[in-house]
């Protein structure tokens, strides 16, 4: 398993898979842990959680500089990343017992109640593009909750991933409660058949989500998906088009675009769309490319070299089929996994930037009369993860969000995830829903206890 800097083609570490006998044995490992750590008190959790975020922000920027090495990201957005792994752990150390605690009530008992209990080991199947993030989100809440894990983490980044097994054992967890396993696709099947493994998350492409959730049926475990997302940007008529711009310009271009949550198609009514377009061709050309490691640079590289490939596809085919090249649309002329940022005008139904999931810097912008056909263009398509809106009029942003077909809605603000709300999709952009208080429910025993 090899570790390649995206921004050289540098190999940085290679790192020796896990037989299938060494999985098996994390796995025995991790469960016996568990059957101790299920019985602690949230005070006791809440220590090695804190701790947890004491050491992230210790070591921010080695943490940093690696998530950059494996997979590009900017330095800074890496700093941004550890910080609200931080964050997470100790809003769920502060919160899980109040999320958790017994629900009374009133039914024909002398007393009735619910009581969330942890269910035991969970395999997390966790992506590239936000590697700390994508799993303490999942993590601060599974353990806060009793649970266990183990994680299969994306293969582009195992430094990531045995980063974050000795965060949890340096902060005092049990020594197998969190575990990596250095594994390949094909080997998921057997952990998720393995009998102390209870349940699966996952977070990646509608491919892999489809294929997980298929394993997680045969062998009836719990599942919950959040993939891809094809989010949409609206601009209505009486929008500040200055905040809008700017918005959209960091909304696409966030971890270089390759972010489920990213704003995607922006779908802009007629009177603005020529300003709207026009500033955004601005921006989009005075970005900087360059080293991601450099904190004057804008735009980093893309993770690996199939990702170029896969959004130039996309880009070529959109264009072949009658969508306008605004700026850029072509492979940055220098060595790495550089793709320019892009623009696309007059996009429509049938093209791929329309229709598919971008991951990359390119916006697709579509031209719409009104509001009304904005609603339904935001809502023509497989994907229902996050959108937002930009209106001077916020009781019509509210409306405009409630009629879209999405997980989350944000009026005049860019969508984000954050550890206080409900973060999750609808249709194929996944189910279940992960962070905030229903996070914390969606890996535990709802059990009712009935009293006479």
């Amino acid at each position: 398993m090899k570790s390649i800097n995206p921004a050289t083609g540098e190999i940085i570490q290679e790192y020796q898979e896990h037989s299938s006998q060494e999985v098996q044995s994390i796995i025995h490992q991790v469960d016996l842990d568990w059957q101790d750590w299920k019985s602690t008190s949230f005070s006791e959790r809440a220590v090695m959680m804190k701790n947890a975020a004491r050491i992230l922000r210790e070591q921010k920027a080695e943490f940093a500089r690696l998530m950059t090495a494996e997979m590009g990201k900017l330095l800074l957005e890496s700093e941004a990343e550890i910080e609200k792994c931080a964050w997470v752990c100790e809003f769920y150390a502060e919160k899980a017992e109040e999320f958790l605690r017994d629900e009374e009530i009133a039914s024909a008992a002398s007393r009735s109640f619910v009581a969330f209990q942890p269910l035991g080991v969970i395999l997390a199947v966790m992506p590239w593009n936000f590697p700390f993030w994508q799993v303490i989100r999942f993590a601060a809440p599974a353990l806060m909750a009793g649970n266990a894990a183990v994680l299969k983490h994306a293969s582009n980044v195992p430094g990531c991933a045995l980063a974050l097994e000795d965060i949890f054992r340096l902060a005092g967890f049990p020594e197998n409660l969190f575990r990596t396993l250095l594994i390949p696709s094909p080997a998921v099947e057997a952990v998720i058949a393995h009998p102390d493994v209870v349940a699966v998350t996952l977070t990646g492409s509608e491919a892999a989500g489809s294929q997980v959730a298929s394993l997680a049926g045969r062998y009836l475990k719990k599942s919950l998906l959040e993939l891809g997302g094809a989010d949409p940007f609206i601009v209505l008529a009486d929008a500040d088009l200055g905040l809008a711009a700017a918005t959209a310009v960091t909304a696409r271009m966030i971890n270089q675009g390759q972010s489920c949550i990213a704003a995607k198609r922006f779908i802009v009514v007629k009177e603005v769309a020529p300003p709207f377009e026009t500033a955004l061709k601005t921006a989009f050309e005075a970005l900087r490319t360059g080293d991601p490691t450099d904190s004057a640079t804008q735009v980093g590289p893309l993770a690996r070299p199939d990702l170029v490939d896969e959004i130039e596809a996309q880009v070529q085919r959109s264009v072949a089929a009658g969508a306008r090249l605004v700026t850029g649309g072509y492979r940055a002329k220098r060595a790495g996994c550089y793709f320019e940022p892009t623009i696309l005008a007059d996009v429509l139904p049938g093209m791929p930037v329309y229709s598919e999931e971008t991951f990359g810097p390119v916006i697709s912008l579509i031209t719409v009369h009104d509001e009304a056909e904005a609603v339904l263009v935001a809502n023509d398509s497989s994907f229902g993860l996050g959108g937002c809106v930009f209106t001077r009029d916020v009781q019509r942003g509210e409306a405009v969000a409630r009629q879209v077909e999405t997980g989350a809605m944000f009026v005049n603000g860019m969508t984000r995830s954050d550890p206080r709300l409900p973060f999750g999709g609808i249709k194929k952009s996944g189910y279940g829903r992960e962070l905030g208080s229903y996070g914390i429910r969606e890996f535990v025993n709802v059990k009712t206890v009935w009293i006479k």
